[in-house]
Formats: C-alpha cells, sequence, structure tokens
C-alpha cells in the first residue's frame, strides 16, 4: 500500500504546475464574439447605490453591474421591501403552469385601496424573460422611492410593477439563452413552460400568465401600459427605443391617445433620456439584415403583440425595446429614467390622457381595417443614428456578411421608413351571437373585458350567419395552433335557435373594435384563424356513388338550368370533367341530403342598423 500511495503521490506533484500552468481553454462560444459596445458614461450611472446601501439590489451589488436575480431571490427581496415600506405591497395575481406565483408590486400613498382619480402606471417586464432590464429597473426605483427620497412621485400617480411576467421561463435560465444580446451574464427563456411565447397571447389568451395579466388589468385599470423588452437585430447608436401604434401620425385604431403620445409624452420623455446620457429613438426594425441602409419598417401593427392590443382596447401602450447590444447596466438605467419620467408626466398630464382615452373609447367606426402587411413604397425618409460596419467575406457561410465596428458613425443616415397598411377591412355589424357550447370562446371575452348579454331561455333569432370559402389549413403548428385562414366568406340570413346561456356580444361599446377582430372568421387574429373552431371544415355524412349517379342524372331531366350549368362547368374545367367522384360530388351539394352546416360558422352577426 505504501508503495502505491508513493507513486501516486509523485504523479500527483509531477502533473500540478503542466495543471496550473493549462487552464482549460473556453468554448467558442464562451468568448467574446458579439460587436464591441461603444463607450458610454451617461449621468445615470449616479443612480446605482454603493454595496454599503442596505437595500442594494442585486444588480447594483454586482462588481460589473450585469447580474440579475433569480426569482426567488427577486420575490424575497420584495416581500422584504413590502415589511419594511407603508409605500411598497406584494400582490400575487396568478399561478404559472409550474406552480410559480406570478406577482405584481404595487407603489402608494392609498394603502390597500387604490385612488381612482390617480392616474395609474402600469410596468410589465419578463414576457420574455431573458429580456429583463424592467425587473431590475423597478427594483432600483421602488427602493428609491420607499426610503431615498423619491416618495414624491406618488402623490400624484400609482405604480403597479410586475417584475416577470413569464416566470417558468425565467427560471429556464443559463448563460446560453440570447446569443444576440450583451447581459446579463444569466438569462431567462424566452417561452413559457409549455413552450409558448407569451408576446403572442394578446388576442387569443390562450396561457395562464395572460390570462392572470387580463384580470390583473380589469383590476388595476392602467392610464399607461409600458411593456419592456430588448430588442434583437442590427446595431446602432440608440440605447432606449420605444413606439406605439399611431406614431409619427401613422393611421390608428385610438388617434386621440396616439396624438397624446406622440406630442406629449414623447419630447418630454426624449429629453430626460437625454439629459440622463442616454439616446432615446423610435422603435425599427430593419427591412434587410444584409444591407443596415436599406430602410425599416414598423415591424407591424398587429393585436397580438402589447402595442397592437393596446390601440384596438384603447389602453395607451408603449413597446419598449432596449438595444440589445448595449450593455445591460446602460439598458436598466435607462429603463429606471423611463419609467419615473412616465410616472411624472402622468403627474402633471394625466387628465389630459384620461381624456383622450375617452375620446377614442367613444369611437364606433362602421369599417374596421384589419390583417396589416407592410407597405410595398415608404412613408418618409428619415434621420438615423448608426453605427459605423464594414463587409467580409465569410468562410462559413460563404458569403459577405455584415461586421460592425462598435464605432458612431458620424453621418446620419438617411434611408426609407416603411409603415403598414390594413389588406382587409371588415363591417361592423351590432352584435356577434356565441353559442353556449362555445364556452371557451365567451371565457375568453370575458377575460379581455368585453360586456356580453346572457340570453336566459333557448332563443330563435334572424341572424346573419357566415359560410366559409375554400379554407386553408396552416401545414405547420404556430403557437400551439394549427392557424386556418379564409379569405372569402358568404352570408345566409336565417332563423337560428340559439341555447340556454348563449351571449350577444354588442359592439357598441369601447371594446367593440377589439370583438370584431375576434369574432370575425377572415380576421387574422380570430378565434378562426387560431384554429378554435375546426369543427366547420367537418362534413358529416355522404352518399354513395350507386345513389348519386342516378338521383344526378333524375336532376338534369327535371332542371335543364341545372343541367346546362353541369355542362358549362366540364367544358370550363378538363380536370373536373375527368374526375367522376368531383362530378358527382358537384350534385350532391345541391340536394338537401348535403351537410347544411359544412363550412358554416357558429357565430352569427346581428346587422347593423
Amino acid at each position: 500500500m505504501r508503495s502505491i500511495l508513493s507513486i501516486a503521490a509523485v504523479l500527483l506533484l509531477s502533473a500540478s504546475p503542466a495543471m496550473s500552468q493549462t487552464p482549460p481553454a473556453k468554448a467558442p462560444w464562451d468568448e467574446a464574439f458579439l460587436p464591441p459596445a461603444p463607450h458610454w458614461q451617461g449621468a445615470s450611472q449616479a443612480l446605482i447605490r454603493d454595496k454599503a446601501d442596505p437595500w442594494v439590489t442585486p444588480f447594483e451589488a454586482d462588481a460589473e453591474h450585469d447580474f440579475s436575480p433569480t426569482y426567488a431571490d427577486t420575490r424575497a427581496w420584495f416581500d422584504k421591501l413590502d415589511k419594511a415600506s407603508k409605500l411598497i405591497r406584494v400582490e400575487d395575481f396568478g399561478v404559472s403552469p409550474q406552480g410559480r406565483a406570478i406577482f405584481a408590486v404595487i407603489a402608494s400613498k392609498d394603502g390597500d385601496k387604490l385612488d381612482p382619480q390617480k392616474p395609474l402606471l402600469l410596468v410589465q417586464a419578463g414576457i420574455h424573460p431573458g429580456e429583463i432590464d424592467g425587473k431590475d429597473a423597478g427594483m432600483m426605483l421602488l427602493r428609491d422611492m420607499a426610503f431615498h427620497g423619491k416618495d414624491k412621485l406618488l402623490d400624484k400617480v400609482n405604480l403597479v410593477l410586475i417584475p416577470i411576467l413569464s416566470v417558468d421561463g425565467h427560471e429556464r435560465s443559463g448563460p446560453y439563452s440570447r446569443p444576440n444580446q450583451r447581459g446579463p451574464r444569466i438569462q431567462g427563456w424566452r417561452n413559457t413552460a409549455t413552450n409558448q411565447n407569451l408576446n403572442r397571447d394578446f388576442m387569443k389568451l390562450d396561457q395562464p400568465e395572460m390570462q392572470a395579466l387580463k384580470r390583473l388589468q380589469a383590476k388595476y385599470k392602467a392610464d399607461l401600459y409600458v411593456d419592456v423588452h430588448v430588442t434583437d437585430g442590427m446595431d446602432y447608436q440608440y440605447d432606449v427605443t420605444y413606439g406605439f401604434n399611431g406614431e409619427n401620425g401613422v393611421w390608428n385604431r385610438s388617434p386621440a391617445i396616439a396624438k397624446w403620445l406622440d406630442g406629449v409624452l414623447k419630447p418630454v420623455m426624449n429629453k430626460s433620456l437625454e439629459a440622463e446620457g442616454h439616446i432615446p429613438g423610435e422603435l425599427v426594425f430593419g427591412v434587410d439584415e444584409h444591407n443596415p441602409k436599406a430602410g425599416f419598417s414598423d415591424g407591424g401593427l398587429g393585436e397580438r403583440f402589447s402595442n397592437g392590443w393596446g390601440a384596438a382596447a384603447h389602453v395607451p401602450t408603449i413597446l419598449i425595446e432596449n438595444h440589445s447590444l448595449k450593455p445591460h447596466a446602460q439598458r436598466v438605467l435607462g429603463t429606471y429614467v423611463f419609467i419615473e419620467t412616465a410616472m411624472k408626466l402622468l403627474a402633471d398630464k394625466g387628465g389630459d390622457l384620461r381624456t383622450a382615452i375617452a375620446a377614442d373609447s367613444a369611437l364606433r367606426p362602421a369599417e374596421i381595417p384589419a390583417n396589416f402587411v407592410s407597405d410595398d413604397k415608404p412613408a418618409y425618409t428619415r434621420a438615423f443614428k448608426g453605427i459605423k460596419y464594414e463587409y467580409y467575406d465569410s468562410p462559413a457561410s460563404g458569403r459577405k456578411e455584415v461586421r460592425w465596428l462598435g464605432e458612431a458613425d458620424p453621418e446620419i443616415w438617411n434611408v426609407p421608413f416603411y409603415g403598414s397598411k390594413p389588406s382587409l377591412t371588415l363591417k361592423r355589424p351590432a352584435a356577434y351571437y356565441v353559442p353556449s357550447y362555445r364556452a371557451d370562446i365567451i371565457e375568453r371575452l370575458k377575460l379581455h373585458g368585453v360586456a356580453l348579454e346572457t340570453l336566459p331561455a333557448d332563443t330563435t333569432l334572424k341572424v346573419e350567419m357566415i359560410r366559409l370559402v375554400d379554407p386553408k389549413i396552416a401545414t405547420r403548428a404556430n403557437e400551439g395552433h394549427v392557424q386556418i385562414s379564409v379569405e372569402k366568406v358568404t352570408t345566409e340570413t336565417r332563423d337560428w335557435t340559439f341555447p340556454k346561456g348563449s351571449v350577444r356580444v354588442p359592439t357598441d361599446q369601447p371594446l367593440g373594435d377589439l370583438v370584431v377582430l375576434l369574432l370575425e372568421p377572415q380576421s387574422n387574429e380570430s378565434v378562426f384563424a387560431w384554429g378554435m373552431v375546426p369543427e366547420v371544415l367537418s362534413r358529416v355524412e355522404y352518399i354513395e356513388p350507386y345513389a348519386i349517379a342516378p338521383l344526378a342524372e333524375k336532376m338534369m331531366a327535371a332542371d335543364p338550368k341545372l343541367k346546362a350549368e353541369f355542362e358549362a362547368k366540364l367544358a370550363a374545367d378538363p380536370k373536373f370533367a375527368a374526375d367522376p367522384d368531383a362530378r358527382l360530388a358537384w350534385f350532391y351539394k345541391r340536394t338537401p341530403f348535403y351537410d347544411d352546416h359544412h363550412l358554416l360558422y357558429p357565430i352569427a352577426r346581428e346587422a347593423a342598423k
């Protein structure tokens, strides 16, 4: 035993120097591969508290300010703040699929019941948990309101902060979540535990996290709703970009709100951010990742996103997209300044914003634009603060790739900006009727806050039924659904019996636009488009050739006009003429035996008066 131990000791001693001199090599993905970040020394850095402060946040305590705490540590920190300050209250408002509490932090001087006369700011962070700047900024600001003299912010305004909406995604964390983003070192995962993207769920309301958010929104009606994200895509000088539907006078469902955001909020916000050393910019998306100067777009105005939903629901909604290639600290501090400025602005101008909300909520347009697509012609040319770049030959891709150089381009880019335009116009009926057996759709409408009228008994009504013409099923799933599209519909006025518990959904209400977008099957945000009414695609019953063939012959003999129509179809469509089954099906559809409910949408319209 002694000799074996001696040999082992010699081997260890001889190996030690070599081991100490040759540390394990880093994997390529652990080395720096993102473009360099321009040097930044903004005045907002003074907001960071020293480690000696008993209420220093984990982000601030980190030597590099590149850390964001776990869900458990975040909750423990806020619970401690709740106990220490009468201004702060933590409130659970939902449970995630993996059983975690989804919580909000309320900052107010009103106690448990908020004064409805005060404007309310709702800030939501972590809908994409890797993009967590809003959580760390919110922790700092709430601490400063509790202990460092900023409690005056709450004299005329209340704040509701959701630090982490997608709590399960937040805990699927690691250093390899967002390869296009600079920090924090450990990031959450984009999707939820059920692999859903909550930022596509503002209309269909599939997920428990989003359903919980809607209940919270109903309880605390926000005068301004801020959704905090981090960008993907190209490099540029701006560090805090933000936008809203209707920016710069572009068409919008809520024109008075957009005018306030454009003319009141934007100049004040930009001035405040610039004073703290930030470079604010409008929210844009590059149209060609291989040609940065090709132009920008608004990224679409779809209602599945917070800004699109907010415009349809007449809730002033700002989508912040901090720039992914700026350091985490720079983004967090910019978000702090944004939230603080928004509170000051609501204290000063919140009454005017409420007037704008009321004006837009009273609108009842006869036509509802829908299904936005990118305009093929630029709306205008805009000045843009770009970053220098060059092209190089990539041996990996086999083509020229963009290399960002991390230096501000002294030349202002003048580039085209492409807006969005509706590709469909929907007429506004007086109301819709949803049958009681579609309780799932009725529940989604309730979650949205839509006013409903429940039928107390079985009721027969003369309504307009919608028949779908050649609907198309998507070839792959999207967000847990197989989507269905239909470009053309026909209508039939019929007497239809709706069972007890069915609902009438009037469109003469503030959420009437949203109702139309949810219930018209041609809308790409409708319950039908998301594949929630697939049963109408199934045809029930059939007829054998031995029965339909002689019946078809009798039909032609009895109806010369039908015979002529059939012969014209044969002459015009050789493929049809060569298909015996298609020929017989043509006749079957013209008999009373054919399934009358096939492609008949179960949600009816009450015609506008």
